[in-house]
Order: C-alpha cells, then sequence, then structure tokens
C-alpha cells in the first residue's frame, strides 16, 4: 500500500507548489516591449528582481513540500518496520502492476508540475527540464533507497522502471516538442466489497471513504490521455479534446494472490476462486490547461486538477468481451 501513500503525499506536494504560483502570473513574460532605454533598464531590473523572488519562493515550496513528504512518509509508514541492511524485492507482478501505473503517475506530474514552477520563476526551458526530471527522479530515488533499507520491503527495480518512464514521458515531450501531448492521469471510485471479502478489504484497503478511494487497487484507473489538436495540428479539433486510453483491474485481495497466511503458515483467508484480471477502457476527456481563460487563480486550479481524468462515457474491454459505462470515474 505504500504507493497509494506516496500518492496522497505527492498530490498535497503538488498544490502546494500550484497554490504558490496562484499569487503571482502564471507564467512571466521574458521579453520586455519596446521602449526607452532608460525605461528598458529600469523594467529589466524589476523583471530580474521578481525571477529572484520567484526562484527564492519556488525552491522553498519545493524543499518545504518534499521534505514534509519525507517526513510524513517515515512517520505513517517507515516506523513500522526494522531499518536492515540494503537489500532488493521483486514486486513486479505484485497487483496486476497497478501500483507500477501509481509509480508512473507520480514521477511523470511531479517532474511536470516542479518544472512549471521553474518556468514561472523565469528558468530557461531546458534548464527547467533537468530541475524537474532531476527533482522528480531525486525524491522517487531516496523513497525507494528507504524501502530497500526497510524489513517489510526492499529496493524494487521494476518501481524505478516505471518511476523513470514517468519523469521520460515528461521530458521528452517538453524538450522535444514544448508541449505536454500525452499526459499520465488518474481516476478512483468507492468499490464495495460483498460478505466475507468485506472483511479483507477493510483489512487491506481501509474502512473510511478516503481511505477506500486512495488505496484500492481494484477501484482505481490509470490514463494516457492523448490531445488530438497536437496530434492532428490541421484539424478544427478544440484544443482541449481528449482521447484517454485507461488500464484498471480487478479481484484483487492481496499483493500476488487473494490468500493470506497468518504468522504460523497457515491459511486463514483463500478467495482463489475470485477471479484477478485486467481491464482496458477507452474513453473522451479534456485537458483543462488547454481551456482559455484571464483569472490566474482559475488558470492555476486547472492546471492542478489537470492530473485527474474528467469523467465520461467509457468503453471497458475485460475477460474478452466489450461493456459500456454511461459515466466512469
Amino acid at each position: 500500500m505504500r504507493t497509494s501513500l506516496k500518492m496522497l503525499l505527492i498530490v498535497n506536494v503538488l498544490c502546494n507548489l500550484q497554490a504558490a504560483m496562484c499569487f503571482s502570473q502564471q507564467y512571466a513574460d521574458t521579453t520586455v516591449s519596446i521602449m526607452p532605454a532608460d525605461s528598458v533598464d529600469a523594467d529589466k531590473n524589476s523583471l530580474l528582481k521578481t525571477y529572484l523572488k520567484r526562484k527564492f519562493l519556488t525552491g522553498t515550496v519545493s524543499v518545504v513540500g518534499l521534505g514534509s513528504t519525507f517526513i510524513s512518509l517515515n512517520n505513517s509508514w517507515y516506523k513500522q518496520y526494522d531499518k536492515v541492511p540494503f537489500h532488493t524485492f521483486n514486486d513486479a507482478a505484485e497487483w496486476l502492476q497497478m501500483d507500477k501505473m501509481g509509480h508512473a503517475w507520480t514521477a511523470y506530474n511531479s517532474s511536470f508540475l516542479i518544472y512549471k514552477m521553474w518556468r514561472w520563476a523565469g528558468v530557461k526551458r531546458n534548464n527547467a527540464i533537468l530541475l524537474g526530471g532531476l527533482t522528480g527522479l531525486g525524491y522517487l530515488t531516496t523513497i525507494e533507497y528507504l524501502d530497500g533499507r526497510s524489513a517489510g520491503w526492499g529496493w524494487s527495480w521494476s518501481d524505478m522502471g516505471a518511476n523513470i518512464f514517468g519523469i521520460s514521458l515528461f521530458a521528452i515531450q517538453q524538450a522535444a516538442f514544448n508541449n505536454q501531448a500525452i499526459r499520465i492521469k488518474f481516476t478512483t471510485h468507492n468499490k464495495q466489497y460483498p460478505g466475507q471479502m468485506k472483511a479483507r478489504a477493510d483489512e487491506l484497503f481501509g474502512k473510511s471513504f478516503s481511505s477506500n478511494l486512495l488505496k484500492d487497487y481494484n477501484a482505481q484507473t490509470y490514463w494516457l490521455s492523448l490531445n488530438l489538436q497536437s496530434f492532428f495540428p490541421k484539424s478544427k479539433l478544440p484544443q482541449w479534446l481528449n482521447i484517454a486510453i485507461g488500464y484498471g483491474a480487478e479481484g484483487m485481495l492481496g499483493g500476488f494472490n487473494n490468500k493470506k497466511y497468518d504468522d504460523n503458515g497457515l491459511l486463514i483467508f483463500d478467495a482463489s476462486d475470485t477471479k484477478r484480471y485486467r481491464q482496458l477502457y477507452f474513453s473522451p476527456d479534456i485537458d483543462l490547461s488547454k481551456i482559455n481563460t484571464r483569472s490566474k487563480f482559475v488558470k492555476s486550479l486547472l492546471n492542478t486538477l489537470n492530473v485527474i481524468k474528467i469523467p465520461f462515457p467509457a468503453v471497458e474491454y475485460s475477460n474478452g468481451r466489450l461493456k459500456t459505462h454511461l459515466f466512469y470515474f
């Protein structure tokens, strides 16, 4: 469940980063209009001072925000387990790779939004891409290292692969096209479990509504959201219109299987007859960053919410069959 906890913490960081942007311009204009020499010099000095303040704010919010996640993660998770020598753990097959989707989502969105903060602070595009990518990689690699020192877990190469994929998707698109034509988004819903499964689900995912939303991999979907205008620039399609391909999974009441053993190796829960299966979704979506607005606050809010896919009708393919959803979240 540590991936879900990471998601909760990183959402807090992303919101802090975006909230800081609400107090000033969304992006600063790096050009100076044609005016008398004295006025140009004064304007440049004013701009440099503004950028200096923004760099200080960006650095402070990044350090405080990311630092607070480490403290929260340590207090709520790692203190439960003994410290041991660094070791690895192969969890590539766990949760039908849903936790790997969470890693990619976290890595992509944290790197991208940190990049945007540095651009807002006046840092050149390539340097901001480097800062966003390296900050995201450093943050997530440190967490993986803590996993490697925890008796309950271990360093996961598949987790690192998902982290690198998410960061690379952001960095390559921004460096090559200065545009995020493909975004990684997330949705979840509250899932109900019948009979004995409910007790096991409560144990795994928590009993509260908020805990279920964040921890239940059976209820989560991760999306690659493609902006159609970016792929078909000559078309008359709305700039904000996306098509999304989603990945989900069902029937999971354990990381690798639907069994639970006690400390003595005795089987105390067995739901092997519950099928674990993958789901593929297709649905329209909206790129909220492409919606025009004059409000700096609304623009920042839309950019923050853009990590979540907008609920729309969807087609699901699973178990060899197609299923339609009038409203899928």
